[in-house]
């Protein structure tokens, strides 16, 4: 395995990446799509130990930094609107790995709702890793504050130590409570967010063109999986992303960012072994000319 930096172009704009390349690459490759406020490194390291696993196993991965974060150049832009980065960066993938018959995009929070939402574009992309998918809308937040991080809390000995020391502020800390839990009840039954064109819509497109093409890691202790368990439980379409099976995948006491040694072993492990036994490197079901 070797790494090698690279720099391609975006609309005009250069991209800075690096390209982890095994000694006979398999015919899927990995791009990862880096979510803000990340660039390629990743916390802790954590793309840079990902991609150099993934090529030990033989699985080409490239890591880059979007327009306007890290060292690539030009004004930021948010994780919707992305989508000429991430198609460069698997040109540069396929560019310099021929061989490839396709690519999986894998991402962190936010990066991995840009790369739902890339796949219906891009025939390439024959399967998603998702991570912590980002959700966010006042609903998720408000229902998974009230069902998770208020009961946890409750459960606590520490807290309820800090209350009886007056470390907590109570009238605070109920009024939290009580503002969750009635944007919770005010948005149980909807159909989905209120917010109008929400771009977990077309996250949902990207979701049913891939279908079990799709694999989701959560994390047992992180408010963001827990926003997205609460999501899917609530939507029909999204059912099957919670359904126990190969495509997915739960660490009960990993953190967002699965900052310990042995959760990111894990990760790059159930990554590698997902890409290399479910992906046919076929175009992803559904998939046409006219879906470019």
């Amino acid at each position: 395995m070797n790494e090698t930096p690279v720099v391609f172009d975006c609309a005009g704009e250069p991209l800075i990446g690096v390209l982890a390349r095994p000694a006979a690459p398999a015919a899927v490759g990995v791009v990862i799509v880096v979510g803000g406020p990340q660039y390629r490194v990743g916390s802790h390291r954590q793309f840079v130990e990902l991609c150099r696993g993934l090529a030990a196993r033989g699985i080409a991965c490239l890591r880059f930094d979007c327009r306007g974060m890290g060292d690539s150049a030009a004004a930021r832009r948010d994780f919707e609107s992305i989508e000429a980065d991430v198609g460069a960066a698997i040109d540069c993938l396929t560019g310099a790995i021929p061989s490839l018959e396709g690519v999986v995009l894998w991402g962190l929070c936010d990066g991995a709702s840009a790369s739902l939402m890339y796949a219906p574009s891009d025939p390439r992309v024959v399967g998603v890793v998702a991570l912590n998918p980002w959700v966010r809308s006042n609903e998720t937040l408000a229902a998974a504050r009230v069902d998770h991080y208020y009961k946890q809390r409750l459960r606590s000995m520490e807290f309820w130590r800090r209350l009886l020391r007056g470390e907590i502020a109570l009238g605070r800390a109920i009024a939290g409570y009580g503002g969750a839990l009635l944007v919770k009840l005010a948005g149980r039954g909807r159909a989905g967010p209120s917010e109008a064109s929400h771009f977990t819509d077309r996250m949902e497109a990207g979701w049913r063109h891939l279908r079990d093409r799709v694999l989701v890691i959560l994390s047992g202790r992180d408010l963001t999986a827990q926003e997205f368990v609460g999501f899917c439980r609530q939507r029909p379409a999204w059912q099957g992303a919670l359904r126990a099976g190969p495509n997915l995948a739960e660490l009960p006491d990993a953190d967002h960012t699965f900052s310990r040694s042995e959760w990111k072993r894990t990760v790059e492990e159930i990554t590698a072994g997902w890409v290399m036994s479910r992906v046919d490197c076929g175009p992803a079901r559904g998939a046409n000319a006219e879906d470019r």
